[in-house]
């Protein structure tokens, strides 16, 4: 019996001690290549959505594989790697991509096969999109009541995700502009472009897209949905943000709202990539991410499919969000001229443009304006101007003239420097509302 529980002991210490090395095993040998290669051809023949383009691709691989192209390639990834980029150079298609995932595949399988291993796939997906919010990364009100959505990702419309969709589009209800960010967007679901999109049209129907699916042979179409949670607002004006990052259904977003003239778009063109598919396991390591279907606008009966979505304005896209609360800005102000309350609008215009082209002050002046104002301090430390009221936290003060100055952290207070005869005498405060209150110099 001792021998027994002896002999289960070291068994159960090489199980531990190998797994680390099966888990890390990213070797691979050329009957493994042969084999992944067979079973991604077989996979894009019956299911890619271009045929004639998908026997492209496989006599492609073949003939790398017989001239003895991969034979230098000894690493799994590496491997995975080559051949997403080697049907990318025939197909132009940058959705097609082979994965080395053999941990991955493994969960997929196990939970095909076992109701507890399904419901821990479930539950693990669940999480993940908790953690992310269901790409509803933040919103949030920018001066001049511009509504501002850092959208990452179009997940599918569960009972979770639409709750998140109906809760930021109504939090974003009552502002006078609003400014998508998808710069950072890799896609997801026709679903949730269909509920957001529903937010910026009446209760009338819009055609926004069409997509057409191999295996069915047929074309399915999505309109704007009649009901929806909450404010529609058919008539706010809309600015898109886009990078070279934004792909699929963020472009498909982008495009639609492009063509249907909804929205100007800011940013950069986008990466092209306009087929819907899945992924499909090929081997016990391997997977690939084939499109089935693609995309056709019904105003332009095309697509951005290599091309990407061109954008109104182009800059890079880190200027994107500036530019578009400039954009933002100047319509607002124009649309509201002669009006009473543009103070508001007027105060974020200038503190825009600040940003935009920053203001530099000499040494000598930013020393002159150091000193005691009443319950205010002006802090002269290491070439940068600091301000404190009555021993609260200290600010830093960011020029936005030779006299004036901002705090990043509080957008509706100013300070403007007040001079007599070329003498600093006090300062002045600044509110977003029109209100003003000042403070001479003491001491000097």
């Amino acid at each position: 019996m001792k021998q027994i529980r002896t002999l289960l002991l070291l068994f159960l210490v090489g199980m531990v001690l190998a797994c680390p090395a099966q888990n890390d095993n990213s070797g691979i040998s050329a009957q493994e290549k042969k084999q992944v290669i067979d079973s991604i051809s077989t996979i894009l023949e019956s299911s890619y959505v271009f045929p004639e383009v998908a026997l492209k691709m496989t006599d492609f691989l073949k003939i790398q594989l017989q001239d003895n192209k991969y034979d230098g390639i000894k690493d799994a990834h590496e491997f995975a790697q080559k051949l997403t980029e080697d049907i990318q150079s025939v197909s132009k298609d940058l959705h097609l991509r082979v994965r080395f995932d053999p941990e991955g595949i493994a969960r997929r399988r196990n939970a095909e096969l076992s109701a507890e291993d399904s419901i821990a796939l479930a539950e693990r997906r669940l999480r993940n999109n908790r953690r992310s919010n269901y790409g509803f990364r933040e919103a949030k009100i920018l001066d001049g009541n511009i509504g501002y959505l850092n959208l990452t990702g179009f997940f599918g419309v569960s009972e979770e995700a639409g709750a998140a969709a109906a809760a930021t589009m109504n939090f974003l209800s009552n502002t006078d502009a609003l400014i998508i960010d998808l710069r950072r967007n890799g896609g997801g679901s026709p679903a949730m472009i269909q509920l957001i999109t529903s937010y910026l049209y009446g209760p009338e129907p819009v055609h926004l897209n069409n997509f057409y699916n191999r295996a069915d042979d047929e074309q399915t179409q999505t309109w704007t949905l009649p009901y929806i949670p909450g404010k529609r607002r058919p008539d706010v004006p809309v600015y898109v943000l886009t990078s070279s990052s934004t792909f699929s259904a963020a472009e498909e977003f982008s495009y639609n709202l492009r063509n249907l003239e909804r929205a100007t778009l800011i940013g950069e063109v986008t990466g092209g990539g306009a087929h819907p598919g899945g992924t499909q396991i090929a081997t016990e390591r391997f997977a690939i991410f084939v499109p089935d279907g693609r995309a056709i606008n019904p105003i332009t009966q095309t697509n951005w499919e290599g091309t990407g979505v061109e954008p109104h304005i182009k800059v890079p896209a880190e200027d994107a969000l500036e530019t578009a609360k400039l954009k933002a800005l100047e319509m607002l102000l124009k649309k509201n001229a002669g009006q009473e309350d543009t103070f508001f609008l007027e105060w974020a215009m200038e503190g825009i443009q600040s940003q935009m082209e920053p203001v530099t002050v000499n040494q000598k002046i930013l020393k002159s304006y150091a000193g005691d104002y009443g319950p205010r301090k002006i802090y002269y430390k290491e070439g940068t101007l600091y301000y404190q009221r009555e021993g609260n936290t200290e600010y830093q003060l960011i020029p936005m003239s030779q006299n004036k100055f901002r705090i990043a952290e509080v957008p509706a207070f100013r300070i403007e420097m007040l001079k007599e005869n070329g003498k600093v005498t006090g300062l002045k405060g600044l509110y977003d509302s029109g209100r003003t209150d000042q403070n001479a110099r003491m001491g000097k």
